[in-house]
């Protein structure tokens, strides 16, 4: 049985005042996703097919004040063609399948095509500015479409060896932003069922966990889920808005109401609970799923943003310190939603945090063109996290629009 939370008076402010924002600061924003026609600039998350291919970021080009540069279009390149040659006939990568478990993962399936890695190594093809069908790495993403189709159970679950809600919402987000660059009416169907499913696993507190039907939640998966909800909705794919209501009332409880615990570094005032009970940890990670999460939900200006800006800011050094060296599970999914949360934010937050970031990234990738993945499912996870993150100032990807 689900003990009721009992909300604090400023989570209860803040979650009405997030509902207000919703009709009021972003209600263009969050109209026109709920109608599944614009992304948050007002712009239009997915244009038409196009015969033509995107065209090529240049050194030139800036994005939001960030210069693309030579060596973050090579190292992207290296990647993507370190993915392409690792990639199986049945357009799957290979990882281990299993579960983040305190500071480890520990894996229940080794070395196996992977619905969750699959998906993010599609995207990051995406993100390059690579399209199915079309080009030079037309292939490989027919690949991944096709594995991820034959992925898909009845019921809408994607799945395969073992994978949960974590490999589910990834394989969902890949298959909304290949139906919105192709409107391959295949992707569509499998689509709306596993939007469906995300729908009805949603519990009563208003979050997911590992499992489907799961009844606690976890602000990790929680990131997840949203992002691949605000994807499908961007493209007209039917969400009911009672579930971005609840979601957002998990995700604004998980937030952190004032200072508290650990010489005053985590557990403080903008950071956000792995889980929505009072005193849960705090990190970075969790902390850069939670912004996210928000943006994701059609929240872009408010005082709990705000403060996870600054503590992320703030924890950066520490965080690449402690996680960065070897690639941990930590490091790339933490980076992952934390140059997502910069790049809705804009401005200073954003330059500095992307050119630090990206000056480390580019010390770090290895000389076949991957990034070490020292604990998690493995480098083909870590290599398609390590090109998303340079990709994102492309605007190539709708899910990164800003």
């Amino acid at each position: 049985m689900t003990v009721p939370h009992k909300r604090s008076a400023f989570a209860g402010q803040a979650s009405r005042h997030l509902f207000e924002g919703v009709r009021r600061t972003a209600a263009v924003a969050v109209g026109c996703v709920a109608l599944g026609l614009a992304a948050p600039n007002g712009q239009s998350a997915y244009a038409a097919p196009s015969a033509a291919l995107p065209a090529s970021p240049q050194e030139s080009d800036t994005s939001l004040g960030v210069k693309i540069t030579k060596a973050q279009e090579e190292a992207t390149e290296r990647g993507l063609a370190w993915l392409s040659r690792h990639q199986n006939e049945d357009g799957s990568w290979n990882a281990g399948v299993g579960f983040k478990l305190n500071n480890r993962y520990r894996t229940t399936k080794e070395n196996t095509g992977h619905v969750g890695v699959t998906a993010l190594a599609g995207m990051a093809f995406l993100a390059g500015g690579h399209l199915p069908g079309r080009g030079k790495y037309g292939k490989v993403l027919d690949g991944a479409v096709d594995f991820m189709l034959k992925s898909t159970n009845g019921d809408g679950y994607v799945t395969r060896g073992g994978t949960r809600m974590y490999s589910h919402a990834f394989a969902t987000l890949f298959l909304a932003e290949v139906f919105g660059m192709t409107h391959r009416e295949d992707t569509r169907v499998r689509l709306q069922k596993a939007i469906d499913f995300i729908v009805k696993s949603q519990n009563a507190e208003g979050g997911w966990r590992y499992g489907p039907q799961a009844q606690d939640s976890d602000m990790s998966i929680v990131v997840c889920q949203c992002l691949a909800l605000r994807a499908a909705r961007n493209i007209g794919i039917r969400v009911p808005k009672s579930t971005i209501d609840n979601a957002i009332l998990y995700v604004v409880d998980s937030s952190v109401k004032d200072n508290y615990g650990r010489g005053g570094r985590y557990n403080t005032m903008g950071t956000f609970s792995y889980q929505r009970r009072d005193r849960s940890r705090t990190t970075f990670p969790l902390t850069a799923a939670g912004v996210t999460a928000l943006n994701g939900l059609g929240i872009y200006s408010d005082e709990l943003i705000d403060r996870g800006i600054d503590f992320l800011n703030a924890e950066f050094d520490d965080f690449n310190r402690l996680y960065g060296v070897n690639g941990h599970y930590f490091f790339w999914y933490g980076h992952y939603y934390g140059v997502q949360a910069m790049y809705t934010k804009g401005g200073h937050d954003w330059v500095n945090y992307f050119t630090r970031l990206r000056k480390f990234l580019l010390g770090k990738q290895r000389a076949d063109g991957s990034w070490m993945n020292s604990s998690g499912p493995g480098d083909a996870f870590s290599t398609a996290m390590g090109c998303l993150i340079l990709e994102i100032p492309y605007d190539f990807l709708p899910i990164f629009h800003r």
